[in-house]
């Protein structure tokens, strides 16, 4: 076996690999006996087939695998040896292709294309400076939380006549030309109508002004001009409608309108417990703890592409974008095209950037995710999940703990989950060795900087 490298530049090498007969005959004649102990063959007693018919039947695709094997496990080799520090994955040679004879060669030459990363430096220090935006809460933001709070606890009030902020409940039955209801046509009991989603302007005047006990006649299709909520009042498929062409007859049982919840003592319960929020500076505090802590989430968001966006502009290294590409492609053959990949050509560059950053500074200050970080990390997410799915903020520990250790053993989870806390441990590390500057800033001027 003998493998050697050609450096074609800084960045891109091409390895030769040449596997002689005696680095694999072994490794496929014991494949081969163990074919031929569990073999079931007609004519022939198990373990009893002659070798020659095993080897006839089976050499060449058990040759095929295991110098395949052998290629996989030199590469790796060699790589880890050598210390190279590749990006993507060795690719066969473009420029120098080999075409190999199964059949008849007993020695096999591979050319494949390697890519490597450039030679960096990366220097965190205090001469580094980000600034921290604390978003200032004024009238206006708790105004607006109080209200999200008010709609919430809101509900519907019954009214006497509709008008285009109702909700009205109905039965709706599916009619004929001449209006008469269709014996087995769709039929729906206390059908919700949300005027609101009514997109045809003459159709929606048309349920503004109902009361209880009116009837109307209209086609549903037409007036929402949305499958989804059409479907969604005639319980029915979505791929349903487009078969209904009928009208519909609608008999109203009821006209309500939503209201927000007033603010008072059983709103301060509803929001907060029992007799926890008794005045109004007490509801006002509570809230304005709320969105500080809503709005901190905000400006670690916001600091953390500030810090990325900075190491990332000063990466001035040239990669090996030829050879990134054709591995993109090779990799997502089934998922994106040549002209996808070089449309989001730029996002990988500054992804691939930011992760060969992110290794650097880890390298240099010793920064790893311990297997009990990452379990504490998974609990997190778990706990994350469970509120905000299932509403659920008190799960218990050890059922937590046995989520969290079930989707660790999940290969792809645990790799996301991983790079999510290194990630988080590298900002952190930033945080606390450069400058870091707290600076007053309005929720509007906050967000046009995220515009940007």
């Amino acid at each position: 076996m003998n493998i050697s490298r050609n450096e074609i530049d800084d960045l891109n090498s091409v390895l030769k690999i040449v596997i002689e007969k005696n680095d694999y005959e072994e490794r496929v004649e014991k494949t081969l006996r163990d074919y031929r102990r569990k073999a079931r063959i007609d004519g022939f007693r198990p373990g009893k087939v002659p070798f020659g018919l095993i080897s006839k039947m089976y050499r060449k695709p058990v040759l095929v695998e295991e110098v395949n094997n052998i290629l996989n496990e030199v590469l790796t080799k060699y790589i880890v040896d050598e210390k190279l520090n590749i990006l993507g994955e060795p690719l066969p040679s473009e420029t120098n292709p080999k075409e190999i004879d199964w059949d008849n060669d007993t020695s096999f030459e591979f050319m494949v294309d390697i890519a490597l990363s450039p030679d960096f430096d990366v220097q965190v220090s205090s001469k580094d400076k980000f600034t921290f935006y604390q978003i200032k809460v004024d009238d206006k933001i708790r105004n607006e939380y109080t209200d999200r709070y008010a709609s919430r606890l809101g509900s519907l009030k019954e009214i006497d006549a509709s008008d285009e902020t109702s909700v009205i409940r109905a039965d709706v039955s599916q009619v004929d030309k001449e209006g008469n209801v269709i014996e087995n046509g769709i039929r729906v009991e206390d059908a919700t109508i949300t005027i609101a989603n009514i997109r045809d302007e003459k159709i929606r005047k048309r349920f503004t002004g109902l009361k209880t006990g009116n009837e109307l006649t209209v086609n549903l299709k037409k007036a929402f001009s949305d499958n989804a909520v059409t479907a969604a009042v005639l319980k029915i498929k979505t791929e349903e409608v487009e078969l209904i062409n009928n009208e519909f007859k609608i008999t109203v049982k009821s006209v309500s309108r939503f209201e927000k919840a007033e603010i008072n003592q059983d709103f301060y319960d509803k929001l907060f417990g029992k007799d926890v929020v008794k005045t109004e500076d007490e509801f006002n505090s509570r809230i304005d703890e709320i969105i500080h802590s809503e709005l901190s989430r905000d400006s670690e968001y916001k600091l953390r592409l500030d810090i990325r966006e900075y190491y990332i502009a000063r990466f001035r290294k040239n990669l090996p974008e030829g050879f990134l590409k054709r591995w993109l492609f090779e990799a997502n053959r089934k998922k994106y095209s040549k002209e996808q990949i070089e449309k989001d050509f730029d996002h990988f560059l500054e992804d691939l950037k930011w992760q060969l950053i992110k290794d650097k500074i880890g390298t240099a200050n010793n920064l790893k995710v311990t297997d009990e970080e990452l379990l504490e990390y998974a609990k997190g997410f778990a706990r994350m999940q469970f509120s905000q799915y299932y509403g659920v903020s008190d799960f218990p520990d050890d059922h937590l703990a046995n989520y969290a250790s079930e989707l660790l053993k999940k290969d792809e989870e645990r790799r996301k989950l991983a790079e999510r806390k290194f990630e988080e441990k590298i900002i952190d590390f930033i945080r606390k060795t450069a400058k870091l500057d707290h600076k007053q800033i309005s929720y509007e001027k906050f967000n046009k900087l995220l515009e940007k």
